[in-house]
């Protein structure tokens, strides 16, 4: 890919245009898939190497300097991070303020569910859920759990 096509491509992909969308579109401008010079497949390897690039720090690190760049734009923001007796990451604990706010008015019951989805490795992300005055669910926070004992979920 050239590196026009590598910067439109990005900026597609930042737009939340599909993968799929983006090849098809940028084909069409190029008048046809031979005068394009790169497969969906070349497409898709750009993006996969871009996103493992973004990773350089760890999935953990990654997240952290995510949650740092959070407190810069907003100081109400805030994360709890628990570690192992060997300082290794076991569960991590977020809620933005518009949740905090929600959780104020609406938090009287909540259900935690970390059965909700796994990663790669199997690591459950919890919700703490909740509903509003209309019957409209609410996201209280989230955690990434490393750790599922029960010391963990105190």
């Amino acid at each position: 890919m050239s590196d026009v096509q590598a910067f439109a491509t990005d900026l597609a992909y930042a737009s939340r245009i599909k993968p799929k969308e983006i090849h098809e579109l940028m084909s069409r401008e190029a008048s046809g898939m031979a005068n394009f010079g790169y497969t969906e497949i070349d497409q898709k390897n750009y993006l996969q190497t871009r996103r493992q690039q973004s990773l350089i720090y760890g999935e953990a690190g990654s997240l952290l300097r995510y949650f740092q760049q959070q407190l810069v734009h907003n100081p109400s923001f805030h994360y709890v991070v628990q570690l192992d007796i060997e300082e290794q990451i076991t569960n991590i604990f977020w809620p933005d303020v518009k949740v905090t706010i929600d959780y104020a008015h609406f938090g009287d019951v909540f259900s935690f569910d970390n059965t909700f989805g796994t990663n790669k490795e199997f690591r459950p992300l919890a919700g703490f859920i909740g509903f509003n005055h209309h019957s409209e669910t609410v996201i209280f926070g989230a955690a990434l759990l490393y750790d599922e004992k029960v010391e963990s979920f105190k």
